[in-house]
Protein backbone atom coordinates (compact mmCIF):
# COMPACT_ATOMS: atom_id res chain seq x y z
CA UNK A 1 0.00 0.00 0.00
CA UNK A 2 1.41 3.37 -1.00
CA UNK A 3 0.77 6.35 1.21
CA UNK A 4 1.31 10.03 0.46
CA UNK A 5 2.58 10.60 4.00
CA UNK A 6 6.21 9.68 4.67
CA UNK A 7 8.18 9.42 7.91
CA UNK A 8 10.67 12.28 8.29
CA UNK A 9 12.24 11.50 11.67
CA UNK A 10 11.99 9.13 14.62
CA UNK A 11 12.90 9.72 18.27
CA UNK A 12 12.36 7.83 21.50
CA UNK A 13 11.85 8.53 25.17
CA UNK A 14 11.61 5.93 27.95
CA UNK A 15 8.19 4.65 26.90
CA UNK A 16 7.24 6.19 23.55
CA UNK A 17 8.31 6.25 19.92
CA UNK A 18 7.67 9.61 18.23
CA UNK A 19 7.43 9.69 14.44
CA UNK A 20 7.33 13.00 12.59
CA UNK A 21 5.44 12.72 9.30
CA UNK A 22 5.86 14.71 6.09
CA UNK A 23 2.43 16.32 6.53
CA UNK A 24 3.43 17.92 9.85
CA UNK A 25 1.81 15.42 12.20
CA UNK A 26 3.78 13.73 14.95
CA UNK A 27 2.62 10.31 16.09
CA UNK A 28 3.38 8.97 19.56
CA UNK A 29 3.13 5.20 19.99
CA UNK A 30 3.83 3.30 23.21
CA UNK A 31 6.92 1.12 22.92
CA UNK A 32 4.86 -1.57 24.68
CA UNK A 33 3.03 -2.01 21.34
CA UNK A 34 6.33 -3.13 19.76
CA UNK A 35 8.07 -5.79 21.88
CA UNK A 36 11.16 -5.90 19.65
CA UNK A 37 11.66 -2.18 20.16
CA UNK A 38 10.75 -2.13 23.85
CA UNK A 39 13.80 -4.10 24.96
CA UNK A 40 16.25 -2.68 22.43
CA UNK A 41 19.25 -0.53 23.28
CA UNK A 42 19.28 3.14 22.26
CA UNK A 43 21.91 2.29 19.63
CA UNK A 44 19.65 -0.31 18.02
CA UNK A 45 16.60 1.95 18.20
CA UNK A 46 18.46 4.77 16.48
CA UNK A 47 19.61 2.44 13.68
CA UNK A 48 16.22 2.91 12.01
CA UNK A 49 15.94 3.26 8.24
CA UNK A 50 13.23 5.55 6.88
CA UNK A 51 11.47 4.67 3.64
CA UNK A 52 8.47 6.19 1.85
CA UNK A 53 6.22 3.50 3.33
CA UNK A 54 7.56 3.22 6.89
CA UNK A 55 10.35 2.32 9.28
CA UNK A 56 12.82 -0.59 9.23
CA UNK A 57 15.25 -1.93 11.82
CA UNK A 58 17.50 -4.52 10.18
CA UNK A 59 19.18 -5.69 13.40
CA UNK A 60 15.80 -6.02 15.17
CA UNK A 61 13.98 -7.61 12.20
CA UNK A 62 11.17 -5.07 12.61
CA UNK A 63 9.19 -3.20 9.95
CA UNK A 64 6.44 -0.69 10.69
CA UNK A 65 4.27 0.88 8.01
CA UNK A 66 3.01 4.45 8.09
CA UNK A 67 -0.46 3.09 7.28
CA UNK A 68 -0.36 0.80 10.32
CA UNK A 69 0.88 3.55 12.61
CA UNK A 70 -1.86 5.90 11.39
CA UNK A 71 -4.41 3.15 12.05
CA UNK A 72 -3.07 2.74 15.60
CA UNK A 73 -1.90 -0.82 15.03
CA UNK A 74 0.83 -2.14 17.25
CA UNK A 75 2.92 -5.22 16.43
CA UNK A 76 0.55 -7.46 18.41
CA UNK A 77 -2.46 -6.16 16.46
CA UNK A 78 -0.77 -6.63 13.07
CA UNK A 79 0.02 -10.27 13.73
CA UNK A 80 -3.45 -11.06 15.08
CA UNK A 81 -5.10 -9.53 12.01
CA UNK A 82 -2.72 -11.33 9.63
CA UNK A 83 -3.50 -14.66 11.32
CA UNK A 84 -7.28 -14.18 11.21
Amino acid sequence: MHTLVNPKSVRFDESTMWVELSDGRTLGMPLAWYPRLLGASPELLNAVELSPSGLHWDALDEDLSVAGMLAGLGAHNDRRIAAA
